[in-house]
């Protein structure tokens, strides 16, 4: 049978896609399915990315023209990202290869309306209408990529996440604990949450904002240290694996004021490990979480509102925990493995695929 290509980020290196097919991966996806997967980026410096693209492109072109590729499903985000994938799209549709778009960038509209430039516009609606199939993460993306392509064929499905075994009971953490994941800067807000951190930390005490991701981490710091609360501030770097899990499992809530996004994983991670989540109504947020019963929904660069909403959740820890259990409850009914990935193998069985 010939097989299915997967295309994306290597499985070691930061970042949501990573995130996704890992859970792909563990969930049993690549088991099912003759899946092949080829990285087209990895962690580290331009010459190793550019050389592992080189790599992944020729053995691309040699499956392709050997016959041995019935499937293309590719794994996209804005800028760097989209443009590599062109490379392969491209000798794709050439080979007359049906190629799935799934798309993940909360920023892809500003990338297209604003930085593409009349050709890349083009070639970005070229791709869009050839696909075979377009995957988005939300109802609200799906709107929105309905308006620069003549495809009918687009889905909305969202990102899975694998569901721990049980959460951790709410006695066991630690109070004013506060989990941010994320690459460190503006578009996610970690300034604004700096901001209401300063305002809360005299009423607050015990607040203990622990900011896990790569990004702009002197200048976090440095803030941090300006407004007098880095006492109260940890930066953890990257955090993966038995870490994160450790993370999730002492917190008493999850913060991400982000100005733009698709589905963010850490948000459904997070309300996997029953906490309850403080957060924008951007991207495919709202469709996760819904103001007052999974976490708050608060306007981005709203700093006094975000404060108020933090400190109401650390104030209120029956609240809290009422909002984590519905938290972990929206996980297991819609965006847990077992009822996201029949959605994707349905795409692969009207593609002709059927579980090996």
């Amino acid at each position: 049978m010939k097989k299915i290509v997967m295309l994306g980020t290597r499985f070691d290196t930061m970042g949501g896609i990573s995130a996704v097919v890992n859970v792909y991966r563990a969930a049993g996806l690549f088991r099912r399915y003759p899946i092949v997967y080829l990285p087209t980026h990895c962690d580290g410096g331009a010459g190793a990315k550019l050389a592992l693209l080189a790599q992944t492109w020729l053995r691309f072109i040699a499956m392709l023209l050997t016959g041995r590729i019935g499937l293309l499903h590719v794994h996209v985000s804005r800028r760097a990202s989209f443009w590599r994938k062109a490379l392969f799209f491209l000798p794709a549709f050439l080979f007359r290869v049906p190629a799935v778009l799934h798309l993940h960038s909360g920023a892809f509209h500003d990338f297209y309306e604003r930085e593409c430039g009349r050709g890349g516009r083009w070639l970005v609606r070229f791709i869009f209408d050839r696909a075979a199939q377009v995957i988005v993460l939300s109802h609200t993306w799906r709107q929105w990529a309905a308006t620069v392509t003549r495809n009918p064929n687009i889905s909305a499905i969202y990102n899975p996440v694998l569901l721990p075994a049980a959460p951790t009971d709410w006695s066991a953490r630690v109070a004013g604990q506060t989990l941010f994941f994320g690459r460190l800067g503006q578009n996610k807000g970690c300034y604004d949450l700096l901001q209401a951190a300063s305002q809360m930390v005299g009423r607050q005490p015990q607040l203990t904002l622990r900011m896990g991701g790569d990004g702009e981490l002197a200048q976090v710091g440095a803030r941090a240290a300006a407004l007098q609360i880095g006492a109260h501030v940890e930066l953890l770097g990257w955090v993966r694996g038995a870490d994160k899990e450790r993370a999730l499992a002492s917190a008493v809530l999850y913060v991400l004021p982000s100005y733009s996004e698709g589905l963010p994983m850490s948000v459904l991670e997070a309300m996997a490990a029953g906490l309850p989540v403080l957060t924008t109504p951007v991207g495919g947020i709202p469709e996760a979480v819904t103001d007052g019963v999974e976490g708050f929904l608060i306007e981005p660069g709203d700093v006094a509102a975000l404060a108020q909403r933090w400190e109401r959740l650390l104030d209120d820890p029956a609240l809290a925990r009422s909002m984590g259990a519905a938290a972990r409850r929206k996980i297991e009914t819609t965006f847990s493995a077992e009822a996201i990935l029949p959605k994707v193998e349905h795409i692969y069985r009207n593609m002709g695929y059927v579980p090996v």
